[in-house]
């Protein structure tokens, strides 16, 4: 079978390379996101292999099924960039990596927390430039903080267990509880109980439809004066124009984001010596209390390998017939 693969890097070359050679799929990699400008480079095709900023419209999957692409894999949790409806009209099967290493993107958000509150990224830069001053570094303690957690799947688990080490009270919010965390003590509460007792909120549910935006002026006004956000899941869980109206009001504290709602025109790229014309997230890199690291997350060499098994292992069971459920998920 002959795979395209879009949003390409080196790394997922090195990683796909390795877990094909159980497979010896006919692999092209294009480091181009698959969008419209680019649908019709694909030829004799049974599948395509995308990423989160790839945008598969009903107008590319229509393109696809007239050039006979059987399967779209995503190599990544998140399916919020295809349009699930088009892909079932023209039969067309989905599958996704909805669980890799999940403690990767906990352990990411946990040390963003950790960074913006004690602010050893300054420290670090001031020390080596022989300046040993602790002014304008005082942080506080994480013990006995109450942190909000939305969305309790298996990175918001994992977020909450190592929230749990450090002694936090949990306030949590999901469609459908997790007994066991209950047992750990975690209190699961309505969204705005949460939203206002909260010192800090960390977001961990999918981009839906009816959560886009989900942090916004109105939601905003219901936190604690000074409250961090953190945000490792979708960009456009977050109003951008309302959070940096929040922070310049200093209604929130500190924000980390590694997910940005316009993020496929700027992450995974060096646009070091290029002019950047996005004054949203020009704004935000503007502020001495927000973290940004570009959708880095997953990327630990567990993940990674993880994503490429799991990818590779659906293709494989769809080509066959052979439906994918738990870990290897058919969507349509």
């Amino acid at each position: 079978m002959k795979i395209e693969f879009f949003s390409a890097k080196k790394y997922d070359k090195l990683f796909f390379d390795e877990a094909n050679k159980l497979h010896s799929f006919d692999i092209t990699y294009h480091e181009t996101h698959l969008g419209p400008h680019i649908v019709d480079i694909i030829k004799d095709a049974e599948a395509v292999c995308v990423f989160v900023n790839d945008k598969l419209s009903r107008a590319v999957i229509e393109v696809l099924a007239k050039k006979g692409v059987k399967i779209i894999a995503l190599r990544c949790a998140g399916f919020n960039n295809i349009d699930l409806d088009a892909a079932k009209e023209f039969n067309i099967s989905v599958c996704r990596v909805p669980s890799y290493s999940p403690e990767a993107v906990a352990e990411h958000a946990a040390a963003m927390l950790m960074t913006i509150n004690r602010k050893t990224h300054k420290a670090y830069n001031r020390v080596r430039e022989q300046n040993f001053s602790l002014d304008g570094l005082l942080g506080y303690n994480l013990f006995e903080k109450t942190v909000g957690v939305i969305g309790t799947g298996k990175i918001g688990k994992a977020f909450i267990n190592i929230m749990l080490g450090f002694g936090c009270k949990i306030l949590a919010f999901d469609l459908y509880p997790d007994s066991t965390l209950k047992e750990k003590g975690v209190d699961y509460v309505s969204l705005e109980k949460l939203l206002q007792e909260s010192n800090i909120i960390s977001l961990h549910c999918p981009l839906t439809k009816e959560n886009h935006y989900l942090i916004n002026k109105e939601t905003i006004n219901l936190m604690q004066t000074g409250v961090t956000i953190i945000n490792t899941s979708r960009g456009g869980l977050i109003n951008t124009l309302d959070i940096i109206e929040a922070l310049k009001t200093q209604k929130i504290a500190a924000l980390c984001i590694d997910v940005y709602e316009q993020e496929e025109t700027l992450f995974f790229k060096d646009l070091s010596l290029e002019i950047i014309d996005d004054d949203k997230i020009q704004r935000l890199l503007s502020f001495p209390n927000v973290l940004l690291t570009a959708h880095q997350a997953f990327f630990t060499k567990e993940a990674l390998k993880e994503i490429a098994e799991v990818t590779l292992n659906s293709i494989t069971r769809l080509d066959k017939n052979d439906m994918p459920n738990d870990a290897n998920v058919r969507l349509v």
